[in-house]
């Protein structure tokens, strides 16, 4: 399966919350394809501590980075325009990483599937993921 991590799995792995990095692991080993958005690479930019930068890059350089294209950036200012005419908001990053996943059919690695449940993504909740 070729999955699409969102930003919050790296982050509790590089910060060894929650059996972040037994659950890439056991995701690796289970011979699925593991990608990230460039979205993503700049929010675990954005976040970083002191001290970190070497672990994060040595963390993210294990993983293939969708670039954010045309088409992605297309796609998810549309998928951001329908939320917003459902009432419903989704963040330009999330937009952006959903829209990615969609484009390039990946399934999202996510702990918030709160804030991809209407944008059409398949999702793996890290909470259903069973080795």
């Amino acid at each position: 399966m070729n999955l699409l991590l969102d930003t919050t799995v790296l982050v509790d792995a590089l910060r060894a919350r929650e059996h972040r990095r037994v659950l890439l692991a056991e995701l690796i080993e289970a011979d699925h394809h593991l990608t990230i958005s460039a979205v993503t690479l700049a929010e675990v930019y954005a976040g970083l501590r002191a001290g970190e930068e070497a672990k994060v890059a040595l963390l993210l350089a294990q993983f293939y980075c969708f670039p954010v294209d045309r088409e992605i950036a297309k796609r998810a200012g549309l998928l951001r325009n329908a939320e917003s005419r459902q009432g419903r908001t989704v963040s330009l990053a999330d937009a952006m990483i959903a829209a990615t996943a969609l484009e390039h059919e990946q399934t999202l690695v996510t702990d918030n599937r709160r804030h991809f449940l209407h944008t059409g993504v398949q999702l793996l909740a890290v909470s259903d993921w069973t080795s």
